[in-house]
């Protein structure tokens, strides 16, 4: 049984805890960010969610909707996720910044 987080994170561990995840646990896509992330243009992909939890910057912890959210960016790209577990990351939402 996984442990219970004690969030808000620190950007810096919650960047490790996405980096672990995406190597060893699984990340799943809320029906709000799958269609938010499909009003895109360009549509945003799954892969361009994983490159920018890999390599995007984490903000710090806002507590929204009952739960700790990160929002990540990198590329003209936000993507706000949600640890549901030490080894499971729900993607929220994401969007594409106009510029």
């Amino acid at each position: 049984m996984a442990a219970v987080l004690a969030e808000p994170l620190a950007p810096p561990a919650a960047k490790a805890l996405i980096l672990d995840t995406l190597a060893n646990g699984e990340v799943t896509f809320s029906n709000h960010a799958l269609d938010e992330m499909s009003k895109e243009d360009p549509d945003i992909t799954e892969e361009e969610v994983f490159a920018v939890l890999r390599g995007g910057i984490v903000e710090p912890a806002e507590f929204r909707s009952g739960s700790w959210r990160y929002r990540v960016r990198a590329m003209g790209v936000y993507v706000v996720i949600a640890f549901r577990s030490e080894i499971r990351v729900k993607v929220v939402t994401a969007w594409r910044v106009r510029r």
